[in-house]
């Protein structure tokens, strides 16, 4: 539980940090995340040594196909986080936690269409509603929620892809990191030359060491809580997980309206509470249907209970 509690906590925070990585804008920002994150994941890999998880002896075992994967769910989270940067550093808070209310609805409609899951009628009436939801948004602002949807939809993809990755989390996240990271180097290279020159902001512009160590730290917090969910996910039921999941938008709606001061529209209320009537029911569905426990009985004694210990609880990977 602790782990979980953590985890959406640290992202329920995101908004009050990346701002503070300003005057940097969002690209030189994700470009940083690419970095730091593979320093910090590689150097917890060194720590923690091969007999404890650690070490970089998996890799040489690692096929095409699986780098494939690795890829596909690298584009993916980088698409996420450069979303999410750009409405977080563009007063678009509120909008970032709409995607995520959306995103375990996402990943129910993806469980159906790819991996032919099957949904009970609550469930399907939770999709309904947010689809509704959506539709209300679209009419009444105008636009598709598009920075909403594509932080639902992005998330909902990269955990899909996730399933089909063999590798423990820590693993997981630094073949991501290997990926992305020749990007973000690429591209703060670009910054210092060219027309682009002096744009860095990392090591120009007279920002001084904190905002240098700023930058550097967006690795670590980009690593910690990606970490801390896939502690949590393992140990967990998925029910819980789901619940606990609420926190982050909760805290960023909490955040856009009392902190920054974001103004929502009527029409954006009407979206956000219809959005919320679907978590409601999908997660009283989850609660009704939850897994039950089987009771362990003393040999030779069927009706006596056992020793008060139960079959092992489902986890989620």
């Amino acid at each position: 539980m602790i782990w979980g509690v953590a985890c959406y906590l640290m992202w329920g925070f995101f908004p009050a940090f990346f701002p503070l990585l300003e005057p940097a804008d969002p690209m030189e920002i994700l470009a940083h995340r690419f970095v730091w994150t593979l320093v910090f994941v590689a150097v917890v890999l060194l720590l923690l040594g091969r007999n404890h998880g650690g070490g970089f002896h998996w890799i040489r075992g690692m096929t095409l196909r699986q780098w494939g994967r690795i890829a596909v769910a690298a584009v993916l989270i980088a698409g996420n986080w450069g979303l999410y940067i750009y409405a977080v550093n563009n007063d678009h808070v509120a909008d970032a936690a709409l995607g995520y209310f959306i995103n375990p609805l996402v990943s129910v409609l993806l469980g159906v269409l790819v991996l032919r899951e099957r949904l009970r009628m609550l469930q399907w009436l939770s999709v309904g509603v947010a689809a509704v939801a959506v539709v209300v948004l679209t009419v009444a602002l105008g636009s598709p929620p598009v920075v909403s949807l594509g932080l639902a939809f992005t998330f909902g993809l990269y955990g899909l892809m996730k399933k089909k990755v063999t590798l423990t989390p820590l693993q997981s996240l630094t073949a991501e990191t290997v990926v992305l990271a020749p990007v973000g180097v690429l591209y703060l290279a670009w910054l210092q030359s060219g027309a682009s020159a002096g744009s860095n902001t990392m090591v120009q512009g007279g920002h001084g060491i904190g905002h240098a160590l700023l930058l550097i730290a967006a690795g670590a917090i980009t690593a910690l809580p990606l970490l801390c969910f896939a502690r949590a996910a393992h140990e967990l039921s998925l029910t819980t997980l789901g619940m606990l999941q609420y926190i982050t938008p909760v805290l960023q709606m909490l955040w856009a309206v009392f902190v920054v001061d974001e103004h929502i529209e009527p029409a954006r209320w009407v979206g956000f509470g219809l959005i919320w009537v679907a978590v409601a029911v999908f997660t009283a569905d989850m609660v009704a249907n939850r897994p039950r426990r089987a009771r362990v009985t003393r040999p030779g004694h069927p009706d006596l209970p056992g020793t008060g210990q139960f079959s092992p609880k489902i986890r989620s990977t």
